[in-house]
């Protein structure tokens, strides 16, 4: 008999070992190995360029050949992008080795979350999916916290002890990814095993299109959102290299990290008491907490560079929360991993053209 709650609690299982990591803060490791503010943001740019090319291929093989066999590919790739970054010596290998870790995110983004909600919804309990993605914000604050917390203690050791125990933590994941059930939904259309693969990619993405078209609603949550979240993730990311710049030791680096790490999971919780309120007012208010918080970096006074990514990432995980499962809630069963995929695609365009000029940004502002 299936049981829901085992399934999502191997799902929490794989995210925690997914987020959990020596190497999170891994602004602060390349800037320790040398790297300058603009080449760490070239390396951000080709992690989203790697995702842009991967992200919606990836969601529609979910579709086509399951949620769980995409997850496992995703956590190989994982392996071998820690491998390529042990080994590294140069920006071009860094890079290398931050794009093979934006296939894995894309084989896992758009699986996970379609794999939850279909299990949910097998179960009748497609209501609770909100509750869900609270969870899983939480799990990836927290433990990415704990991870940056660690920034520390990796620049001790190394770099590549760092992102070799990766490697251990990952093959664990791969005994629970084994672990799952794979939903089955129903689709319109033939079935994958009568025509050719690649027929039924293109098939299963000119349906999610379709959908889009017909749905602008939903395309336009997609891009509000993305906008939103990726001017809170590339504050996050460049104020590992800017609190110590304005003066904050080591010792004290990682727990202001994990302090604006909380911010999100506030936010996550918060949002779920607040469901009465409409879209457009939670959107307004998570942008205007964003705003403030990019300006209270620019104070370059410690306490305040901190509140700033705080709250910043307490309205990201909010709005994120809100627009996810209403979008859930739009998808088709038989294309959601696409459609997943689809909204992270219109996330990686966003900091393609953000990330560069917010390491120039970042180094004069």
């Amino acid at each position: 008999m299936f049981k829901i709650k085992n399934q999502i609690r191997k799902l929490y299982a794989s995210s925690v070992l997914t987020n959990l990591s020596l190497t999170g803060a891994w602004v602060t490791i390349l800037a320790a190995r040398g790297f300058s503010l603009p080449e760490i943001g070239l390396a951000e740019t080709a992690y989203h360029a790697a995702s842009l090319l991967t992200e919606i291929p990836s969601g529609t093989l979910a579709d086509i050949y399951g949620r769980k066999r995409m997850l496992l590919i995703s956590a190989l790739i994982h392996i071998l992008a820690s491998v390529t970054m042990i080994v590294s010596n140069d920006l071009f290998m860094v890079c290398l080795s931050i794009a093979l870790y934006a296939v894995c995110d894309s084989f896992a983004s758009g699986s996970g979350d379609a794999l939850a909600y279909d299990s949910l919804k097998s179960a009748g309990k497609e209501s609770e999916y909100d509750r869900y993605e609270s969870n899983q914000l939480i799990i990836y604050r927290l433990f990415g916290g704990i991870s940056t917390l660690c920034a520390g203690f990796a620049l001790i050791i190394g770099y590549r002890i760092a992102y070799a125990a990766g490697i251990v933590t990952c093959l664990i994941r791969i005994g629970i990814l084994l672990s799952l059930r794979e939903i089955h939904v129903e689709k319109t259309g033939p079935e994958p095993a009568v025509i050719s693969p690649l027929k039924a990619l293109f098939g299963c993405f000119r349906d999610s299109l379709r959908f889009l078209k017909k749905e602008t609603k939903a395309f336009l949550l997609m891009m509000s959102n993305s906008l939103v979240g990726a001017m809170d993730i590339l504050l996050l990311f460049f104020l590992q290299a800017k609190l110590p710049a304005a003066g904050v030791s080591g010792e004290w680096l990682g727990p202001a990290l994990l302090l604006m790490q909380l911010g999100g999971i506030i936010g996550a919780k918060m949002v779920l008491r607040f469901r009465n309120c409409s879209y457009r007012g939670i959107f307004l208010a998570a942008a205007g907490l964003v705003v403030t918080g990019i300006a209270m970096e620019h104070t370059g006074i410690p306490l305040l560079m901190t509140a700033g990514g705080f709250i910043a990432a307490l309205a990201d995980d909010a709005l994120q929360v809100r627009t996810n499962t209403r979008l859930q809630n739009m998808f088709l069963s038989g294309y959601r991993a696409t459609l997943i995929s689809i909204e992270c695609f219109t996330f990686s365009i966003i900091m393609i053209v953000l990330s560069p000029l917010a390491g120039f940004f970042f180094s004069i502002w």
